[in-house]
């Protein structure tokens, strides 16, 4: 098991465009602690989070502050305890709730030691996207630590299937994603989506894409207690005819997007950065689950490495501000 998170392991081509020497990186914590708040999407109750510097090797926790013990959860795959329309982590009967968004945030801004706040059982689901929390992290700054970052490398092929569903990956000298969803409904219907993390490449192809549901769906959620916070603020939703929200899409090819924003997250939870290739088709947070158990527990199928790329996130070009708005197309504008 890894102990901290950090940027994914680069290709060579990235090196040298940069002119950046092989090196074994640091470690990184935040400079400042940062805050944010909002709804929890499926309580309904607002809640707020705040973010502090962590020591080297101490990695990403949860700690719920509305509780008198004040309980820490390791942000571990094998403290997952419920992935029904979200990632749940667990510890002790205490759980914290949709990590996914900001996982993903912090694993590609290269975060790998923070202790997370929260004063409720959920992460505030924000705009439905992980693009404020990328903000909030870009204006809490990086700050190097002394700790070398260790890399999750794929060794051999591995496929994990549930019906139609499946993930597969490949050894592969950087981190690459390829996500597939086919929903029926005339604008979602077959989507793809081909991500390789580079300089800013997650804040401005992956990080904005919303979660998404069916007004039907939704309502039957809602009849049940569950997504008392959701609204056209924070996801998008289709009814029969449309899309309901007025202001539109942000990409084209939202939908996809934001599935493989949750994979990221998801994966994040293996507890260090990862090199691989990985193909997606139809999955969710379960499948998400059981492909990283698979993966981390089975042996042969992936060793450890340091890390040996350096990766400019806040200063790399493309890398617009957040809160900007999309085209169609995913293009800021």
């Amino acid at each position: 098991m890894i102990g901290v998170w950090h940027v994914f392991c680069l290709s060579g081509g990235l090196e040298e465009e940069w002119g950046l020497n092989r090196k074994f990186l640091k470690q990184n914590t935040l400079k400042r602690e940062v805050w944010c708040g909002g709804v929890g999407l499926h309580s309904g109750a607002g809640v707020s989070l705040r973010m502090l510097p962590a020591p080297p090797d101490f990695g990403i926790r949860f700690k719920r502050v509305d509780l008198g013990h004040r309980p820490e959860i390791p942000a571990h795959y094998e403290q997952v305890v419920d992935t029904f329309l979200a990632t749940t982590l667990g510890r002790d009967g205490v759980v914290v709730s949709t990590v996914e968004h900001l996982m993903a945030a912090l694993f590609c801004c290269g975060v790998d030691n923070v202790l997370i706040e929260v004063d409720g059982p959920e992460v505030p689901i924000l705009d439905g996207s992980a693009a404020p929390f990328v903000e909030v992290i870009r204006k809490a700054g990086l700050r190097e630590q002394g700790a070398v970052r260790q890399c999750l490398v794929v060794e051999k092929p591995l496929e994990v299937r549930e019906g139609d569903a499946y993930i597969k990956a490949r050894p592969s000298r950087d981190f690459r994603v390829h996500y597939a969803i086919d929903f029926p409904h005339p604008l979602v219907g077959r989507q793809e989506y081909a991500w390789s993390l580079g300089a800013g490449t997650f804040a401005v192809e992956i990080a904005g894409a919303r979660t998404f549901g069916f007004l039907k769906d939704v309502q039957k959620l809602q009849s049940i207690g569950l997504a008392q916070g959701g609204s056209l603020a924070n996801a998008i939703v289709f009814d029969d005819r449309g899309l309901l929200n007025k202001d539109g899409l942000r990409y084209s090819d939202e939908c996809v997007r934001h599935k493989l924003l949750d994979f990221v997250g998801d994966l994040a939870l293996a507890g260090g950065s990862v090199r691989g290739s990985f193909e997606v088709r139809k999955a969710g947070h379960a499948l998400h689950n059981a492909f990283l158990r698979k993966l981390t527990e089975s042996p042969g199928y992936c060793a450890i490495a340091p890390t040996t790329v350096q990766v400019p996130f806040f200063h790399a070009p493309g890398m617009s501000p957040l809160g900007m708005k999309y085209s169609s197309v995913g293009k800021p504008v």
